[in-house]
């Protein structure tokens, strides 16, 4: 139903979507659907007789698929010029065109020219290098200080919920927190969801002392001055943030507790270790990491994704403001 919605959303649209990776199989089905279903304009970066030779032998029609050789774009070397004035001296000109021989680069640059509305990469790619060339050329939203990044949790029967920041911020301050917190919201909202956000905690309303606690603590006050317009609580225990009962028991009167949906994690380390247990205990999809906080629309895919995920985070990206 979700994607039934954004499905409706961006198709006839013809937005551009690249995908750096355009030789790797898994992007090349997911492209094909994409395009028949008329969701977007696929552009797939790559050596053209390779992406050919790949479709072929895997009995794929990849006729009327956008297809870009980077390497000898016409426009090659007036994006090494044009990253050199963005870069302001942190590069040299021979730095800035060894970074756009990589595709992860070339593929921003693309969406900095409006030549794309989005990117999806990942698939080859680590997470670092898909966000560094995000960063470095787009850079971040107005009133935005950090990129993050969240997971989206999806299951049949089951609301929506969002986990951040599992992919992207190590140990983040009180402060980055609710920049985190804020572009999640953001991101919950793509899906439709009405967020309440929940700062997590292995306390509940002072129930255990440590400057852990009060990282979430100050995050849950510093809140009160970024003039949001969703319900926030914390520091809350999980179950307390997600179960009715408990949270009865543990934070009454809490506006968040006991419905919360978009889940604020003290660190990388528990997000991440969090988003995965309920994946496979759970029995959720994971669809992610997202990335959040980046001027225009630009996703990290898992190494480990397969078609169908590429087709939905390619969804998404394009559903993404």
């Amino acid at each position: 139903m979700v994607f039934d919605k954004m499905r409706d959303k961006i198709r006839g649209k013809n937005k551009v979507l690249v995908f750096p990776e355009g030789d790797d199989i898994r992007i090349i089905k997911a492209a094909i659907r994409l395009k028949k279903e008329n969701l977007c304009k696929p552009l797939l970066l790559g050596n053209v007789s390779d992406i050919e030779k790949i479709s072929k032998d895997n009995g794929l029609d990849i006729t009327g698929l956008d297809i870009l050789d980077h390497l000898s774009d016409v426009n090659f070397e007036d994006n090494v010029k044009k990253m050199f004035e963005l870069r302001k001296g942190k590069n040299s000109l021979e730095e800035c065109k060894k970074m756009l021989s990589g595709r992860n680069y070339y593929a921003i640059m693309l969406v900095y020219n409006g030549v794309a509305d989005a990117a999806l990469g990942g698939a080859t790619y680590s997470t670092p290098d898909t966000v560094r060339p995000a960063l470095q050329i787009l850079k971040t939203k107005e009133g935005c200080n950090l990129v993050s990044s969240c997971f989206a949790l999806l299951k049949e029967g089951s609301p929506t919920l969002i986990f951040a920041d599992s992919g992207v911020n190590i140990n983040p301050s009180s402060e980055e927190l609710c920049d985190i917190a804020i572009s999640s919201v953001e991101t919950a909202r793509v899906f439709g969801m009405d967020p309440y956000v929940a700062f997590l905690s292995f306390s509940t309303k002072g129930s255990a002392k440590g400057v852990e606690v009060e990282k979430m603590q100050r995050a849950v006050e510093l809140m009160k001055g970024r003039n949001v317009d969703f319900p926030y609580d914390g520091e809350l225990q999980f179950d307390a943030a997600y179960d009715k009962s408990t949270a009865l028991k543990k934070a009454p009167g809490s506006p968040v507790a006991g419905k919360a949906n978009v889940f604020i994690f003290p660190d990388l380390q528990s997000g991440n270790i969090g988003y995965k247990i309920a994946q496979r205990l759970g029995g959720y999809e994971a669809l992610g990491p997202i990335l959040q906080g980046v001027k225009k629309p630009v996703n990290d895919l898992s190494r480990g994704c397969n078609e169908e995920e590429v087709y939905k985070m390619a969804i998404l990206s394009l559903s993404q403001e």
